[in-house]
């Protein structure tokens, strides 16, 4: 199964996911990320904190939906809807959900206060990662409602 983490830029949050999907999930489940309006550029805060977690970061890049190395079965958004950002529609036949995580890559202040800001977005995409991973993924996958359930509840965590 391939799992897409889409957002608007494709380089801090969908990159976070991407990384840590890869990092955390069994054989047979693989996540890329794209970006609607990608930047160009994976934000070097983030790849910096994957590094810090012991998450590689080889192959990492910015890129369009529209040029995907897989169909994806699953995109999950990370947009932040609250925040005023508007979620890209993935187009095809997929199941869809939605994680909004504030977007780090717009946090001010102080170095630390920044680095925070990216801390705490990793963090929510982890938990909710690790949760996804734990759900009884075999015996979902023929059951699309109720997968498509259970990864809206976990969009719901922190």
């Amino acid at each position: 199964m391939n799992v897409l983490f889409l957002c608007t830029g494709n380089s801090c949050r969908s990159i976070l996911g991407e990384a840590t999907f890869n990092h955390l999930a069994t054989s047979g489940w693989k996540a890329m990320s794209a970006g609607s309006h990608p930047t160009g550029q994976v934000h070097p805060r983030s790849l910096a904190l994957l590094a810090r977690e012991g998450i590689a970061t080889e192959g990492l890049y910015s890129k369009p939906w529209d040029n995907l190395p897989m169909t994806p079965d699953i995109v999950i958004t990370v947009c932040a809807s609250a925040a005023g950002e508007t979620c890209p529609a993935y187009l095809g036949p997929v199941l869809r959900s939605h994680w909004g995580v504030d977007d780090p890559a717009h946090a001010t202040g102080t170095d630390a206060e920044i680095d925070a800001a990216f801390m705490k977005a990793y963090r929510i995409l982890r938990v909710r990662i690790e949760a996804f991973l734990a759900l009884p993924l075999a015996e979902l996958q023929s059951d699309r409602h109720r997968l498509k359930a259970e990864l809206d509840r976990l969009g719901e965590y922190l």
